[in-house]
């Protein structure tokens, strides 16, 4: 029987580290791609020890369309099929920043990158194979504009702001994307964690992120329970032939039509569309 592959995005985070350690145990040979490796190798190893699984380390920098191909290349080069790819990797910029390509960085990395990343291992998925992105209740403040993709001044970032606008973009990808490969079998879903206890939380102002310590992490979800939802759209039976859904605690939550419907999801496609068509 040929080995299973899954390759997951941020798997050195709070809560990839349970994907990891959950799918090698569910007989899985699973990718971590993780953007620091030194950071990284430590986790691996830990997760290697433990679970006595096949498990590899590669670098992936969603920041970097560069970074993203090797990647790409790398796993064509040494795999033929993957059963679970899950887009779990995403941040929370505290100032404003730039990805290599000149986008601004929440989008670029939590969107942009992802839909690059998934569009080159397409190729390799089969029939059963299983997609999930990692969305959050924030899409829900969303917005899509023309200039989602522009860098901002530090007078223009809003975090929270442009941190919704990208995972609004990722349940628009999730939406558009298993349409497009309803034929072929494959699933593309999207799982809210909720709010749980990671480093995507933290402010960088050493007095809020003690306070948040103290008093917010002990009444919100651990990673265990927050990985729930991505390892259940993963892995489970009940999941055969469901695709283009929004999961929350393992239940399928309704999108609204005004949402799905509204203008900006077209609007987003031809822009990253084009985009990607000048990277590839």
């Amino acid at each position: 029987m040929d080995k299973k592959i899954a390759i997951i995005t941020g798997a050195n985070g709070g809560m990839g580290k349970v994907h990891t350690k959950t799918l090698v145990n569910a007989g899985y040979e699973v990718i971590m791609a993780c953007r620091n490796i030194p950071k990284s190798t430590q986790i691996y190893e830990s997760i290697k020890a433990e679970t006595g699984g096949s498990i590899e380390l590669f670098e992936l920098n969603l920041a970097s369309f560069t970074s993203i191909k090797n990647f790409a290349e790398l796993i064509k080069s040494r795999y033929t099929e993957i059963d679970i790819l899950l887009n779990n990797a995403g941040l929370l910029c505290h100032k404003s920043e730039v990805t290599e390509e000149n986008f601004e960085m929440t989008v670029g990395v939590n969107y942009l990158g992802h839909y690059f990343l998934t569009y080159l291992l397409l190729p390799l998925m089969r029939e059963k194979s299983r997609i999930v992105n990692m969305v959050s209740l924030t899409y829900k403040y969303g917005k899509i504009s023309a200039n989602i993709f522009n860098p901002l001044s530090n007078k223009e970032f809003r975090r929270f702001e442009t941190y919704s606008n990208s995972k609004l973009a990722l349940l628009y990808f999730t939406l558009d994307l298993a349409e497009e490969l309803k034929g072929r079998g494959i699933s593309v879903n999207c799982a809210d964690p909720g709010i749980v206890s990671t480093n995507i939380i933290r402010m960088g102002i050493n007095v809020i992120d003690y306070l948040c310590d103290r008093f917010f992490r002990p009444l919100i979800k651990t990673p265990e329970k927050g990985a729930d939802t991505m390892l259940y759209l993963a892995l489970s039976d009940e999941i055969k032939g469901k695709t283009g859904l929004y999961y929350v605690n393992r239940k399928n939550k309704k999108i609204s039509e005004s949402i799905i419907n509204h203008p900006q999801r077209k609007i987003l496609r031809e822009q990253t569309e084009e985009i990607i068509r000048n990277y590839i």
